[in-house]
């Protein structure tokens, strides 16, 4: 039985360093190699999944006397498991131009629109104290 739980720890070991890889990579990729990187990451992140749950049925079999043993080796393999997905999570928005236009409603031209926009407001403040300095000559006045 530990043979095969050893043979899941190698499996495992091999996939999240290959996760751990791609992760570093999907911050630097854009539009379509980005998809597929995450993709191909979130294939492998449940093959990583998988992995783990045979190897606590493999853990349950274990006789009794040495289970705490590999019980420890599973907590951290979960902890791992926790601190790839956390990374991989990151990794997606990281440096993420798409993300941030769709955040900020960014269409490429911004500077132009928000510049034309602060036109509109300043024509508009000007607007509006033109009318409350005639309401004051006004009230002065009677």
């Amino acid at each position: 039985m530990s043979s095969d739980f050893e043979s899941y720890e190698q499996d495992f070991a091999v996939l999240t360093a290959e996760v751990t890889g791609r992760i570093a990579k999907v911050p630097k990729l854009l539009g379509d190699e980005k998809k597929q990187m995450v993709a191909s990451v979130e294939k492998q992140l449940e093959e990583a999944r998988e992995l783990l749950e045979q190897m606590e049925l493999e853990v349950r079999e274990i006789p009794p006397q040495s289970r705490g043993m590999y019980s420890s080796r599973m907590r951290s393999y979960k902890q791992e498991m926790g601190k790839l997905e956390a990374d991989f999570k990151r990794s997606r928005i990281a440096y993420s131009d798409e993300v941030r236009n769709e955040l900020l409603g960014d269409d490429g031209n911004s500077s132009e629109n928000q510049r034309a926009h602060l036109l509109d407001n300043t024509e508009r403040l000007e607007r509006s104290s033109r009318r409350l300095e005639a309401g004051y000559q006004i009230a002065v006045e009677t």
